[in-house]
């Protein structure tokens, strides 16, 4: 149906040129708020009416009179009203809708798929620090970043995923100290390790049953690997060096058995460190002071982020000669932009939300051409986990939070995925473990894959009755196709490019999940309405190809999700 409505827009433009000169370019279509008065609208008329200084109704009439006349709302058209002030409300012809079907046979995962635009992006995500396991909000954020990079491929966008983190910093500091009372046999609770929560240092150390087993595999001389780095622990518990990279590439071993289980990959890990040992922190700030955007003050240097829509001028360089965290981040930000990265999305927890006026401010003030606004974020709230009616806080092995891989390994990677994209990311959610495992309805990817995986069941038993094999199905007749629930659920198939295109302008795969949603509902009311393998040949055959083409649609949504599309439940 993506043919039909442009051949529609076409007609529509031409017409709204002869109304008035250039109008056409804004020519489009919406979708009528309640499904029975049609299946496209157009407020044109009532959009040229003031400028024309005609009457919106008698202008509609006008408008709809060209349309009738245009070959395109003649071929595919059935019929228009007018409605209201001069609203156009379309009603299209079942072969128009019945187009769909063959356009996604045709073009099966690619459907709704744009061409390559010739772009790159960047989309940073998860970023944790290896100091610990990844938590159901690094759950939440690897979903996150991930779907929005499959969302920016079907736009004809070329995508780089990339994992930042620290491996020098106060918090590796703590972990490498953690590590080294564990393997010198203390453990929390002892008289050296810090409980006194009066003291900010104590709330720092690491109590989780992890640093035992990465102090055990220290004092064994092992090595990790990790899809970054590589290293041998020395065995030497005085050996502070080779602790700490142990530790670091420990837990990075860690998270990337976390994010295998979700089955991710990372096109690139940037360290922190390296802005500062390549001398990009340094020349972030010389650039800054050069361009006349810092002051001291109290023994500080501060940047002029007020200048930039900040709320206060924020600190750069602290009294005791450190920088803020906010500074390696500009660096960092520069160095994307320099590496070609014209757009580029953070997803981030929404307590880093203090950090994105200043950070763009550092980046206007360093005056190097990158323009306002950049680059963009996905902020997220994190996540309750409810189990059994009560709420889950405490991992053994973490020691004060739920791991992503607990709440893979109590439900599934696909039902962790879906959930986790649900709703907006700035929303509160709350993770329901026994929906998550449960096999009826409420359960939404149940839902959704119950519905691809009943379409399979149909396919192989008529395969199994002697039917031809799927690609017979793109040339079939479709005119059986009239019914009003198979109309429907074409229509919510042609939904589909256009819904993925809204998402990724709106990095908001949630909107793909509540898709899907419908699409299945759609196929289930068409499923309990029409039965497919009739006695009929031409009957079935248009039947088998429109549950076909439902399949591949929920197929494609899915994989953007990152879920797979079973063929059998």
């Amino acid at each position: 149906m993506l043919s039909v409505k442009n051949d529609l827009l076409a007609a529509l433009a031409a017409e709204l040129d002869i109304l008035s000169p250039g109008a056409g370019a804004k020519s489009a279509f919406e979708s009528p708020k309640v499904a029975a008065h049609g299946d496209f609208a157009c407020t044109a008329a009532m959009q040229l009416a003031k400028p024309l200084k005609l009457n919106p109704r008698a202008l509609g009439e006008q408008l709809k009179a060209a349309l009738e006349a245009t070959p395109a709302f003649q071929r595919w058209v059935d019929a228009i009203e007018i409605a209201g002030p001069g609203f156009l409300n379309i009603r299209l012809k079942p072969a128009a809708k019945q187009e769909v079907v063959r356009e996604v046979l045709a073009a099966g995962e690619r459907f709704g798929y744009q061409q390559d635009n010739g772009q790159r992006v960047l989309v940073e995500f998860v970023s944790a620090n290896p100091t610990g396991p990844l938590h159901v909000g690094h759950g939440r954020q690897a979903a996150l970043g991930d779907a929005i990079c499959n969302l920016f491929s079907t736009q004809g966008w070329k995508v780089h995923r990339e994992f930042y983190y620290n491996d020098a910093g106060v918090q590796i500091q703590t972990l490498t100290t953690s590590t080294q009372l564990r393997a010198k046999g203390f453990k929390p609770g002892d008289d050296c390790w810090p409980t006194d929560p009066e003291n900010p240092a104590s709330k720092a150390f690491y109590n989780g049953e992890y640093i035992q087993e990465i102090a055990n595999d220290f004092l064994a001389q092992k090595t990790v690997k990790a899809d970054d780095r590589e290293f041998t622990a020395s065995g030497d518990v005085q050996d502070v060096e080779s602790i700490r990279q142990f530790a670091v590439a420990y837990l990075r071993n860690e998270q990337d058995k976390d994010l295998q289980a979700f089955n991710l990959k990372f096109d690139e890990y940037y360290l922190e460190s390296s802005l500062y040992t390549s001398g990009r922190v340094e020349a972030t700030v010389n650039k800054l002071v050069a361009n006349g955007k810092t002051y001291e003050q109290d023994g500080a240097l501060w940047l002029k982020s007020t200048d930039y829509g900040d709320d206060k001028d924020r600190v750069m360089r602290k009294q005791d000669g450190t920088f803020t965290y906010f500074v390696p981040d500009v660096a960092y930000h520069i160095a994307k932009w320099e590496r070609g990265f014209t757009k580029v999305v953070n997803i981030q927890g929404t307590d880093h939300h203090g950090t994105i006026a200043r950070v763009r401010a550092g980046l206007q003030a360093a005056d190097v051409g990158i323009p306002q606004g950049y680059p963009d974020y996905v902020l997220h709230t994190m996540v309750r986990v409810v189990k059994g009616g009560e709420e889950v806080k405490i991992s053994k092995r973490a020691g004060s939070y739920v791991t992503l891989r607990d709440l893979i390994e109590w439900t599934s990677k696909d039902a962790v995925r879906f959930f986790l994209l649900s709703r907006k990311p700035d929303t509160e959610y709350t993770f329901d473990v026994d929906l998550a495992v449960a096999q009826n309805n409420d359960n939404p990817v149940y839902y959704v894959q119950y519905a691809h995986a009943r379409i399979c069941s149909v396919l192989r038993a008529w395969q199994e009755q002697g039917g031809a094999d799927m690609a017979s199905l793109q040339g079939v007749d479709l005119s059986a196709l009239e019914g009003p629930q198979a109309q429907a659920l074409m229509l919510q198939l042609a939904k589909y490019p256009e819904m993925l295109t809204a998402a990724t302008e709106g990095e908001a795969p949630h909107d793909v999940t509540f898709y899907l949603r419908d699409l299945a509902a759609s196929y289930h009311s068409y499923y309990d309405a029409e039965r497919i393998l009739v006695d009929d040949e031409a009957v079935k055959k248009a039947r088998l190809a429109l549950v076909a083409a439902t399949a591949q649609v929920l197929h494609n949504g899915l994989a953007v999700l990152g879920v797979s599309a079973p063929v059998r439940m």
